[in-house]
């Protein structure tokens, strides 16, 4: 999000054009911009468009290039004075993009399995009072939405949508009228205003604060929730547990903000401690007017600030984020020495492209602290052209064999052990279709597969799409030990818990639910399940040795002191509405499972 807090004739003096806002939007969603984008929308609003113009705008596109095309379609208005020194100046006052001031622009990852223009943040709520039109995006998945549609529903509402998305649209413009609707009483009531000095009061005068608090209580999951109105207020604000990340930047041009620090350092040319990070709980609310105000919309809860934004779904070249997953590779070591058993001569290190590389480096850092020289090699490269053309079945699965590609030559046949470390193991899939395939080419002596990140255990209903507990290997594998041992009780026990837990919905004792799923895994130690899955993910043919390392529980927590979230790996889901799901896919689980049998 940006707010330009100065006249666009100053930016159109200093900096030459009229696109400053825009150009700056443009690079913070570039530098933002990560493989697997399904899409990209922008908007913004022109504080002074004469009452009648268009004043509120909104562009969106689909696919890889969504950002390109975005921006393409913005062309330049036609201006009387041509596009030279004055364009601002008839442009701030008569029409489109290059009058506006707020500026909001989103990108798209799925999580929730669904595609579509319409699922493209902005969303976008319309009405002909400039303070009803709500334009909203962010970063969250609620763990709720069924409540707050009912919610909605009991009002009267009808929601074109079932998503969160657009839930969270509704609800929200639902409390900006009663907002509105209340400043339309004072100032007729109150201040005996009539006519266009009612809406100019009315505009001047909307509380943020006052809709976020009304509307946020209703919310369980994690959130980094951004907004723009009509009359132009531009708001964000941040789930209580503070799951989700975001920082804002202020001087006397602009104010920004965006959910990685980065993004911002490399805009706008800071330094990290030039930027502050929004609180759990807080809103940052920019008025009319150009006035920032800092506002605890929720009490702040225990913290879980999401460990895996530091493993893998924030951009390494923070400052902090790229120290820690070092760390997290270095922490690696001992274990890492057991499985080779100390014989670094032959031993050849590398990773999966590309996020596990800085991890990589702290591997290394710490083979070498050993007083060991370390042997690297590229091993792996991954070809992303072939995913445009992976279909279904059968094909789809020859495909993804070929995905990634091997450097042959790089170790000795027969001699070299080869580590390999990646930042997380979730599926297995890729390992069983593709890499332990074509490892096995190059004949190592063993493949000591390292993961920077522990067993992922439980899906994320905060963020990413893991919400089938099937689709996770340790936990096929947990299943797998339970029935190897005959312990099939445990499921059945497990099953009657969770059935119990749904009880539990809308009472008052919700707060004491507990993940019953925890249960499935308490048997087995790590190495267990970690001698399980290599079982698993074994293709059949397959002659080179494995062995699992995983990230510790304890090593996490020690290189991410300050994002204690761990429900990914632990179970310890820092909402109700956390609890609550995974209870309910477990249950989901067995339900599938006996009815595939029958």
């Amino acid at each position: 999000m940006i707010r330009l807090l100065k006249p666009l004739t100053y930016y159109e003096q200093k900096y030459g054009t009229c696109r400053y806002g825009l150009n700056k939007l443009y690079l913070m969603m570039e530098k933002q911009h990560n493989r697997g984008q399904e899409g990209a929308g922008i908007a913004c609003v022109n504080l002074f468009a004469p009452v009648g113009e268009e004043y509120m705008f909104r562009e969106r596109a689909e696919g890889k290039d969504a950002i390109t095309e975005v921006f393409k379609s913005l062309t330049p208005n036609p201006s009387p004075k041509g596009r030279g020194a004055g364009a601002c100046e008839v442009s701030s006052t008569v029409r489109g993009w290059e009058g506006a001031q707020l500026f909001m622009g989103h990108l798209r990852y799925s999580t929730t399995g669904k595609s579509g223009l319409t699922y493209v943040h902005p969303f976008l709520r319309r009405n002909n009072w400039r303070a009803k039109n709500l334009c909203l995006c962010g970063n969250f998945n609620m763990t709720n939405i069924d409540e707050v549609f009912a919610f909605l529903t009991e009002q009267g509402q009808s929601p074109r949508i079932y998503g969160d998305s657009y839930i969270t649209l509704e609800l929200m413009g639902h409390r900006l009228d009663r907002e509105v609707e209340r400043l339309f009483v004072e100032a007729k009531e109150k201040k005996e205003l009539q006519g266009q000095e009612i809406t100019q009061y009315i505009d001047n005068h909307v509380d943020m604060a006052n809709v976020l608090r009304t509307t946020m209580p209703h919310f369980d999951g994690g959130y980094v929730m951004c907004g723009l109105t009509g009359s132009g207020e531009m708001f964000a604000v941040r789930d209580p547990w503070g799951i989700r990340p975001a920082f804002w930047y202020q001087d006397e041009e602009v104010m920004v903000l965006a959910s990685e620090r980065p993004v911002i350092q490399t805009t706008f040319d800071l330094t990290a401690d030039d930027i502050h990070e929004l609180l759990p709980g807080q809103s940052l609310i920019v008025r009319k007017s150009g006035e920032r105000v800092l506002e605890q919309i929720l009490p702040a809860q225990e913290l879980s600030a999401c460990s895996f934004e530091r493993i893998y779904f924030s951009r390494g070249s923070d400052r902090d984020i790229y120290m820690e997953r070092k760390q997290l590779g270095e922490q690696l070591t001992p274990a890492i020495m057991r499985a080779i058993d100390n014989d670094v001569t032959h031993t050849v290190f590398s990773y999966i492209p590309n996020t596990a590389e800085v991890a990589f480096y702290g591997m290394t850092d710490g083979i070498r602290r050993l007083n060991h020289d370390v042997r690297i090699e590229k091993v792996v490269w991954k070809d992303i052209k072939l995913r445009t053309f992976i279909t279904e079945g059968a094909e789809r699965n020859d495909l993804a064999a070929h995905v990634y590609d091997i450097t042959y030559g790089s170790l000795q046949p027969f001699e070299d052990n080869l580590v390999i470390i990646d930042d997380s193991i979730v599926r297995g899939t890729t390992l069983k279709e593709s890499i332990f395939k074509i490892l096995d080419r190059l004949h190592p002596k063993k493949i000591v597969m390292v993961s920077s990140s522990p067993q992922i255990r439980y899906p994320d209903y905060y963020g990413i799409d893991m919400s089938r507990l099937e689709e996770l290997c340790a936990f096929r594998a947990a299943i797998a030990l339970i029935k190897e041992r005959g312990m099939q009780h445990l499921i059945a026990e497990t099953y009657q818990a969770c059935k119990r837990e749904e009880g539990r919905r809308n009472s008052e004792d919700i707060g004491f639910a507990f993940n019953h799923v925890r249960n499935i895994y308490a048997p087995f130690t790590v190495d267990e399940i970690n001698r399980k899955i290599v079982e698993m993910l074994r293709p059949e043919g397959m002659q080179s040795p494995v062995e699992l390392v995983y990230q510790s529980i304890e090593g996490l927590h020690h290189a991410c002191p300050h994002h204690p979230g761990d429900w990914y790996f632990t179970g310890h889901y820092p909402t109700p509405g956390g609890i609550r799901m995974v209870n309910q896919a477990f249950v989901n689980y067995v339900e599938q499972t006996l009815k595939m049998q029958l």
